[in-house]
C-alpha cells in the first residue's frame, strides 16, 4: 500500500490527495507537523518538505513528480488528455505554475497589505480567466492534472487571502464545476482559516 507523508494545510499535498482520490487509490497517511518537522522526514526528503510518497521501496518527493507518477502507475481514470499536444500543454501549465499563481500567492500571504502583490494576484487570476474562456477545465475538455495542480491555491486564494476569485466569470464557474467532485469536496473540508 502507498504511504503519503502529508500535511493537511499544505496545498502541495492537496494536489497529490486530489489525484489519489480521483483515481480511488488506497493509501495510508503519515501526518507531518510543518511547524515542528520530525528528523525522519529529512531522511525521506533532504529538503524536509512534503508531500513524500512511498510505494514499496520507492520514495518520491515533489508534488508534480508525484502527480505524474500516479498518473503513469495508475492510468485509470486518465487525468491527462490522450493527444500528445494537449498533454504537453498540461505539462507546460504545471511547469509554469509558480510564475502563473504559486509565487504570487505566497507573496500576498506573507504581506497581505502589499498592493503590488495584490495587483500581481489580480493579474494571475486574469491569466487563469483567459485560459478558461475557451475550455471548461485548465486541463482542457476534461478535469485533469492541471486542475489538480492549480485548484488548491485558487481555493486558498479565495478562502485564506480573501481574493475575489468569483469576480471573474469563467474563473468563478470553474470552481463551481470542480467542487462537485468528491475529491475536491474532501479538500474543501481541509481548507485552513485565514
Amino acid at each position: 500500500m502507498l504511504t503519503l507523508y502529508d500535511a493537511a494545510r499544505c496545498p502541495y499535498c492537496a494536489r497529490v490527495r486530489i489525484v489519489l482520490a480521483e483515481k480511488s487509490i488506497a493509501y495510508e497517511t503519515v501526518a507531518v507537523d510543518l511547524d515542528d518537522r520530525p528528523d525522519w522526514i529529512y531522511k525521506l526528503n533532504p529538503t524536509g518538505r512534503v508531500p513524500v510518497l512511498q510505494d514499496e521501496g520507492l520514495v518520491l518527493a515533489e508534488s508534480r513528480v508525484l502527480m505524474e507518477y500516479l498518473e503513469e502507475r495508475f492510468p485509470e481514470p486518465p487525468l491527462l488528455p490522450t493527444d500528445p499536444a494537449a498533454r504537453a500543454l498540461v505539462r507546460l501549465r504545471l511547469e509554469r505554475f509558480d510564475e502563473a499563481l504559486g509565487g504570487v500567492y505566497y507573496r500576498v500571504r506573507r504581506d497581505r497589505d502589499s498592493q503590488p502583490a495584490r495587483d500581481e494576484l489580480d493579474e494571475a487570476l486574469t491569466g487563469l480567466e483567459k485560459l478558461l474562456l475557451g475550455q471548461p477545465y485548465l486541463t482542457g475538455a476534461e478535469f485533469g492534472l492541471a486542475d489538480c495542480g492549480y485548484l488548491p491555491w485558487l481555493l486558498r486564494a479565495e478562502g485564506v487571502l480573501g481574493a475575489e476569485v468569483r469576480a471573474y466569470a469563467a474563473l468563478a464557474s470553474w470552481p463551481d464545476r470542480v467542487e462537485q467532485r468528491p475529491a475536491v469536496a474532501a479538500e474543501l473540508a481541509l481548507l485552513p482559516a485565514g
